[in-house]
């Protein structure tokens, strides 16, 4: 008898994360521009790009081009149709919660119609920490990986406890402003205020569940913040250090960028390690151990 192997084609690095995470990687056979974790994505064909060509702008230059494509109503991807029909998939992922993550909408559905299959299609949408375990459950059912997905989801869910219980007895929390861009400024949104929450962090700009939206300076500075987390979505550590030095001084901060990519902006199965990162940067241990890293203490801790 013969094994019966599912085509998957990801549209966003958020689905590649868990199908790899499934022990499904094999079973990738298209991505998006965007999916580089873990490396080996990067070799598989690339099924969607911007329209955009965003190289070498900064960030304000980012926000004003991709603002004007949405205003207009253009999307800001386009779909390899004819490589999609070639590939085959019984599975895609992708997703309706941000236009400027992943194909969206009308682009998507014409590239759909197109298929001679009728491929199974799966919108990773979520906004909170436990509609990112659902999805992780829907892609496992989806591709045969059911079992797996709910062990990957009940450690995940041991190691969140295992933070909680070691911040739920602070005697304070740290006033924190995360930062999901920089130029212009946008709070924390989606699941991050959770993530912050069960760190041990208190930040009054995010919106738990909600959009994340364009913040002042001026509400950053009401809110003394002690620690301002810079971590820009769709920027791995290089970049968001460099984002992080050319922020004007935050009076009583420390400051800390982190990769958002790995840890925050994408909701896969590596949110966990985004909230013990935050962990150690909320009781102090980054302060303590400034040599190196956040993400270089989370590594040597494990």
């Amino acid at each position: 008898m013969f094994e019966v192997v599912t085509r998957i084609v990801s549209f966003l690095p958020a689905g590649s994360e868990i199908v790899h995470a499934l022990g499904a990687g094999a079973e990738l056979v298209g991505r998006s521009h965007e999916c580089d974790y873990p490396a080996s994505v990067q070799a598989l064909p690339v099924v969607s790009k911007p329209s955009l060509d965003l190289d070498g702008l900064n960030q304000a230059e980012i926000d004003a081009a991709v603002s004007g494509r949405l205003a207009s109503g253009e999307s800001l991807y386009v779909v390899d149709e004819l490589l999609l029909r070639d590939l085959a998939p019984d599975v895609i992922l992708t997703q309706d919660l941000c236009q400027v993550c992943a194909p969206s909408g009308n682009e998507l559905t014409r590239a759909l119609k197109s298929l001679p299959s009728n491929p199974t299609v799966i919108y990773l949408t979520p906004r909170t920490l436990a509609e990112i375990d659902d999805n992780i459950i829907a892609v496992g059912e989806a591709i045969g990986r059911g079992d797996q997905a709910n062990a990957l989801v009940a450690r995940n869910h041991e190691r969140v406890e295992r933070v909680r219980a070691s911040t739920r007895t602070l005697t304070r929390r740290p006033r924190v402003t995360f930062l999901e861009w920089t130029d212009p400024l946008f709070c924390a949104g989606h699941w991050v205020p959770e993530m912050i929450e069960i760190a041990g962090g208190d930040d009054r700009l995010g919106r738990p569940g909600a959009d994340s939206i364009r913040i002042s300076w001026d509400d950053v500075h009401a809110q003394s913040p002690e620690i301002v987390i810079v971590a820009p979505c769709g920027y791995h550590l290089a970049q968001a250090e460099r984002m992080a030095r050319d922020l004007p001084p935050i009076p009583g901060a420390r400051v800390y960028p982190v990769d958002a990519n790995a840890f925050f902006a994408r909701p896969g199965p590596r949110y966990v390690d985004g909230i013990e990162l935050l962990a150690k940067i909320f009781t102090g241990e980054a302060a303590r151990n400034a040599g190196g890293t956040v993400e270089r203490m989370l590594a040597d801790a494990r």
